[in-house]
Formats: C-alpha cells, structure tokens, sequence
C-alpha cells in the first residue's frame, strides 16, 4: 500500500512537471539546479532533438529504404488494394531538412515573441516558459506536421535566404561564446595558478596557446596547397592572406601593454582560439565555391584523384552531404548550444551582447520537497538571469544555421532537383569572419577607448 502510494506521488510529481507550470522534480544523483539553467537545456535538447531527426531524414539512402516499405511511398512497393499516399520525396533529403528547421524556427520564434520583456519568474509568462514541457512538445510536433504539407513552389528558394541571413547571425553569436569560454578558460586557469602550482596552470595555458596557433598554421598550409592555384582561385588566396593577416593584428593587440593594463583577462589564449575558429570559418567558406578546381572534394584529396574528374563542373546536381566541414560545424554548434545554457561569464561586454548579467537572479539553496525528492530552485523571483525572448531568438538562429550546414549550404534548384555551391554562401561566411574578428577587436580596445567605463 505505501509502495502504491509512492509510486502514485511520483506520477503525480511528474506529471505536474509536464503538464504544468510546477518545477521540475529531479532524480536523486542529480544536484540541485537552478530554474534558469534546466530550462535552458530543455529548449535546447528540443532543438538538438529536431536536428537529430533532420541528420536521420538527409542520411544517404533513407528514401531507397522507405520505398521498401510496402503500401508506404508514392512509386515504391505496393499492397494489393492499398494506396500509397506519402510522398517520400518530400520526407527525405533536402526538402525534409528545410521543412524541420523552418518549423524549430517557427516555434522559437513563437516562444521568442512571447517572451518580450519578461523580467522575473513572477511575471505569468515565466511559467511558460519553464513549465508545460508535454505541451510544448505537442506544439513543436503539430508544427513539424504542418511544415510537411507546404506546397514545393518558392518555398525552398525563399527559404535559403532566410537561411543565410540566419546563419550569418549565428556565426558571430558561436564567435562571441567562444570568447566568452576562452575569457573563463584563461580566467580559471590564471586564479588557479595564483594561487598555487602556478607552473602546472601556465604551462597548460602555454601549451593550449601554442597547440591553437599551430593547428591554425597548418590549416593556412593546407589552403594554400589544396584550395589555390597558381594561375586562378584568386578569391582563396585574398580570403587566406587577409584573414591570417587580420589574426596576426588581434594576436599582437591582445598583449600590447596598455591592452594589458585595462583588461588583464586578454591574452593569447583567446586570441589562439579565435584564430582557430577564423580558420575553420574560411575553410568552410572555401568548400562552398561552385568553381572545383579550387574546391576539391575531401575524397579527391585523401584518394589523391584529380578535382575534375572526382566532381565534373557539369554536374552540379552531385552533392557530397557529410563533408568534413560539415562535421566540424556540427561539433560546435553542439558545443555552443551547450555552452549557451550552462554559461555563467563574468565578461560584461560578453554579457552585454549575449543579454545576460552575472549575478542576477536569487541565489536559493537545495529545494526538497515533502516526498524528498529535490526541485529546481526558482532563482529568478528577483530578476531574469537571461534575456527569455533573446535566448529563444538565439535557438531560431540555430535552427537555420543546422539547416544550412546539414545541406553544405547548397541551394536548391526546384526545376532540376539538383542542389548547387553558390558564392554568396561564400561571401557571407567570410564577411561574418571579418565581423566576428572586429567584435573581439573591439573587446580587447574598448576598455583602452573608454577608460573611465567599467568593462570588467
């Protein structure tokens, strides 16, 4: 009877978490979380959910498959007296990508503007935002539905740009985490030093500055032998000259001494991992050029076979979808998104441009409820620790972004089903590696600018 008892409480608990606006209880093991951070890795979780199923729907011979399925797909194995009414054109491939990530869009963008102004949990909103998970589940799942049903016509094409533009925006907001991690990376390391085996810590932040610097070095090599030639790829060698060129200018501004005197938290460090990041971007740029003899595929290079016979210009239709480019955006964007619930910076100008603040909020202690079990701390009743309609508005920035990187950033050409590189997709991922490289300039002069502003 207690043993039925208890099981029933916990339904019950549970299902208040889902179904309402209670917080959410959690196991055991778990340490006491606060409300702000768990629900943050729920809006994230939905939207690494949402990829997940894209990456399924794109994988090469899933809509082979499908037509296997008997009675399923339009054209493929039939059931005697039965029709096949899903077309797996559409469930499949490209079109499946966009029509998933415009509906993550859609329902971030929902959340994004109901959110607007919202300054505390005791604002009616907030329970929103933190609580009634089935029924959020529910909303993005019947938007998903919808999406498959709209009509192919400009669709796609609309879509892409607004993908663009999209991604563009996220780019600069995955730089501004990486500097606000590689800020705490160097701030950590250096109060552990300070405060004792200082030779450990420094040789670490050494060795990381130095292994940052030559995995950038390499890669500037290899663009020159593989992504340029002597007589052409002109855009590639001006992209890889300036970009390094540029990197070198924010490595030596980072120690300048008066730089040094107004943020003693800048260093090389930061400057090694944004060097880095600036590489890939211009990598990734790179990939993107319709022109392939300066853009080998990566089975050219491994197999050593020549560009123009691995991807005839012919052919633009061909679409190699896991690229290693691809892989690595994937792999930080999980980072960043990541990062982006857990972080607590102690960098205002970070903070600024990301709408956090440090410290604000109700600092509660473990909260346990009369089962035993523990819930989530409130620690917002005095004051958001987030912006709640920025946040949802950075997820519907990575919804496009996923959707470009899950299909090389190709757009689709409806009347021949064919995917093509196109080089606005370069210019735009290489005008967002010059922003991105002027924000972290501006981070490191600003407090030399203004002296008489708080920038620490």
């Amino acid at each position: 009877m207690v043993c039925t008892k208890l099981v029933s409480t916990r339904v019950f608990s549970i299902a208040s978490c889902l179904c309402g606006s209670a917080p959410c209880l959690l196991c055991g093991c778990c340490p006491s979380s606060n409300n702000s951070t768990v629900t943050r890795l729920l809006f994230s979780f939905f939207l690494l959910l949402g990829t997940l199923v894209s990456v399924i729907m794109i994988l090469p011979g899933m809509e082979t498959q499908l037509r296997k399925i008997p009675g399923f797909c339009q054209g493929g194995t039939t059931i005697p007296g039965i029709e096949n009414h899903v077309n797996c054109d559409v469930i499949v491939g490209y079109k499946s990508v966009y029509r998933m990530c415009f509906a993550m869009a859609c329902f971030f963008f929902l959340f994004s503007a109901i959110m607007i102004r919202v300054k505390s949990s005791k604002d009616p909103r907030a329970a929103i935002q933190n609580g009634f998970w089935f029924f959020k589940f529910l909303i993005l799942v019947g938007i998903t539905v919808g999406a498959f049903f709209i009509p192919d016509g400009t669709f796609h094409d609309v879509w892409f740009y607004f993908g663009i533009v999209g991604s563009f925006m996220f780019i600069l907001i995955q730089l501004i985490l990486l500097i606000d991690f590689a800020h705490s990376w160097n701030e950590v390391w250096v109060r552990n030093a300070e405060e004792g085996n200082s030779k450990c810590w420094f040789s670490g932040l050494l060795f990381f500055t130095i292994l940052h610097y030559a995995l950038a070095f390499a890669a500037v090599v290899l663009f020159y032998l593989y992504y340029t030639k002597p007589d052409n790829c002109a855009e590639h060698k001006f992209f890889i000259s300036f970009n390094l060129i540029l990197c070198v200018i924010i490595s030596v501004v980072s120690i300048l001494p008066k730089v040094q005197d107004a943020s003693p938290q800048s260093g090389l460090l930061q400057s090694s991992i944004i060097t880095m990041y600036t590489m890939y971007v211009t990598w990734s740029a790179m990939t993107n050029n319709p022109n392939r003899e300066c853009n080998p595929s990566l089975l050219s290079l491994v197999s050593n076979i020549s560009t123009t016979e691995a991807m005839p210009t012919s052919s633009p239709g061909m679409v190699q979808w896991w690229d290693a480019q691809g892989i690595v955006g994937l792999v930080i964007f999980l980072f960043c998104t990541f990062y982006a619930s857990i972080r607590s910076s102690s960098n205002a100008q970070v903070n600024r441009l990301m709408q956090t603040e440090e410290g604000k909020g109700t600092v509660g202690g473990e909260e346990v409820g009369e089962d035993g079990l523990r819930r989530v701390v409130d620690n917002e009743e005095d004051g958001v620790t987030y912006n709640y309609s920025f946040f949802h508005f950075h997820l519907l920035l990575a919804s496009l972004y996923i959707m470009m990187t899950l299909t090389n950033w190709y757009k689709p050409d409806t009347t021949t089903q064919a995917m093509q590189s196109t080089m606005p997709a370069v210019w735009v991922k290489i005008s967002s590696s010059w922003l991105g490289l002027g924000l972290y300039l501006w981070t490191l002069v600003a407090p030399v600018i203004f002296p008489n502003r708080d920038f620490n």
